[in-house]
């Protein structure tokens, strides 16, 4: 807890840029006639808007909070899992940008019911949605509880603050007035990381290259260790996990896909794509190196922090006690920024899932008209049961949120990419075999799950040495796997025709050789 409030005209800073953002909501209100304008906007967005709305979208106060405290606390070995992103997509984007632009009209999990039935495309889209509750729980807590030691208010004071402006931008708003606030605010983030940078490296006694040269002598910058175990955190563990947060983030992620569907052409959503994933990673080694800056300069003399101080509130003790008046300002609307951005785009993405896989399914004839109001309603319960989630953590009072987002995508990812992976890859793989991966990738995540997790420290179900003795981070990993095996082999059990190749990666290929 800081010792005093912020300055007035920092808090002043903070203040406007949050009205601003109500500004835009009502600014772009008018022009919201139509669902698909709400949902996908003009689609004459420029590929580089795209881009940093995918950059924004991506990031968020985890990024700003959470990355430098695991930075300080460890090393960056949470960094590897960012980036696997670029390596995966390289090998991608070229077919799934088409591919979806081609087949989804609205929600990313259309693509799952063409391809495998309801069945699939409920699932899927379920398991989205409880990923995203719960991130954008751990989103809205710690951008709260960052706020509340800065201006001395009640964290859920601020919490209410903040929602009405996520909700004024997104139910007002839509998509337009998301993309182009991401925009704003994806750049406000990159500024407030620089400044907090030049801080850090110019107030070392020995400048730059002895702040780094200490950060590495102390062991705050690497991703290790390397020893090959899945039972521990190590370089590997986050490899593998990696490899398939891109695979799902890309490939399955409506917060993403959606982006796709604005742009004006397959090769600016191609673009903006790069743009977004190359720029994400930047930011991200921007904060963990923060985080191994704030290490050197609290433990080299150069400042002192307050004795009990925990890892999650260094930053912004530093932000508070480090930088200038107005400076301070700036860096915390960064900070609301990083929020808002994650937190609106979630909304919208939430919001045209309801439609898209459930509203137009049970109401078929409803008209444009009753589909645009029904989108804004969604916003408004899902940005509810966003801060129910956000009230569980206060209560909690969690900590070390970074490895929890981790964990919970493990858990939730559901095996996800599986099922994409099945339905692209092979014409053969048919929906009584995919029903049987899902049904064994339940009962597998059930069994870890249960036999991992510990309450007063005790495991809900002991089973000795048949316990789930790997990191919980491989669990994601696992489960994407059962489905993409167990899926199409229990596929020639049953007699169905080959799929659309359009449906597949084989259509890409003939179209191509055509």
């Amino acid at each position: 807890m800081l010792n005093s409030p912020i300055h007035w005209i920092d808090g002043l800073i903070v203040i406007l840029s949050i009205l601003f953002t109500v500004g835009t909501g009502l600014y772009f209100s008018k022009r919201q006639k139509s669902s698909d304008r709400y949902f996908i906007g003009s689609k004459n967005f420029p590929s580089w808007a795209i881009g940093l709305s995918i950059f924004a979208t991506l990031l968020s106060s985890v990024t700003f909070l959470a990355y430098p405290a695991a930075a300080y606390r460890s090393n960056w070995i949470l960094l590897v899992q960012g980036l696997m992103v670029p390596v995966v997509l390289v090998g991608i984007i070229w077919i799934i940008v088409p591919l979806f632009r081609r087949v989804v009209r609205l929600s990313t999990y259309e693509y799952f019911e063409r391809r495998f039935g309801f069945f699939a495309r409920l699932y899927s889209s379920i398991a989205f949605m409880l990923t995203h509750f719960s991130k954008m729980g751990t989103v809205l807590y710690l951008i709260c509880l960052a706020m509340s030691s800065f201006f001395h208010l009640h964290i859920l004071a601020i919490m209410f603050i903040l929602w009405f402006a996520i909700v004024a931008l997104t139910l007002l708003g839509g998509m337009e007035a998301v993309i182009w606030m991401d925009v704003i605010q994806g750049s406000l983030l990159i500024g407030g990381g620089l400044l907090c940078l030049g801080i850090l490296l110019f107030r070392n006694a020995g400048g730059p290259t002895e702040a780094l040269s200490q950060a590495l002598h102390m062991g705050k910058i690497g991703v290790g260790p390397f020893t090959f175990s899945l039972q521990k955190l190590t370089f590997w563990v986050m490899v593998f996990n990696g490899a398939f947060y891109a695979l799902q983030k890309y490939g399955t992620d409506q917060t993403i896909v959606q982006r796709y569907l604005t742009a004006k052409s397959d090769k600016d959503a191609k673009h903006a794509a790069y743009i977004g994933v190359f720029a994400s990673v930047s930011v991200w080694t921007l904060f963990m190196l923060i985080g191994s800056l704030l290490y050197v300069f609290y433990h080299t003399g150069t400042a002192t922090l307050p004795q009990g101080i925990t890892a999650d509130k260094v930053f912004p003790y530093f932000i508070s006690t480090q930088l200038p008046v107005g400076a301070v300002g700036l860096v915390l609307a960064a900070l609301v920024a990083a929020a808002l951005a994650s937190l609106q785009s979630d909304l919208n993405c939430l919001s045209a899932i309801g439609i898209g896989d459930y509203y137009q399914r049970f109401k078929p004839n409803s008209t444009d008209k009753q589909k645009l109001r029904m989108g804004r309603l969604l916003v408004f319960i899902a940005s509810l049961l966003m801060m129910l989630v956000t009230y569980l953590y206060i209560t909690w009072n969690g900590q070390g949120v970074l490895g929890v987002v981790f964990g919970l995508y493990s858990i939730f990812s559901a095996g996800i990419v599986g099922i994409f992976l099945l339905g692209i890859l092979s014409r053969r793989a048919n929906r009584q075999g995919l029903y049987i991966g899902i049904a064994v990738c339940v009962l597998f995540t059930a069994y870890a799950v249960l036999t991992s997790t510990q309450i007063h420290d005790k495991l809900i179900l002991n089973l000795g040495k048949y316990n789930f003795h790997q990191h919980k981070y491989m669990l994601g990993v696992y489960s994407h796997l059962i489905v993409l095996f167990v899926g199409y082999a229990a596929s020639f059990l049953f007699k169905s025709q080959p799929a659309e190749d359009d449906l597949t990666i084989y259509g890409y290929f003939k179209k191509k050789a055509a």
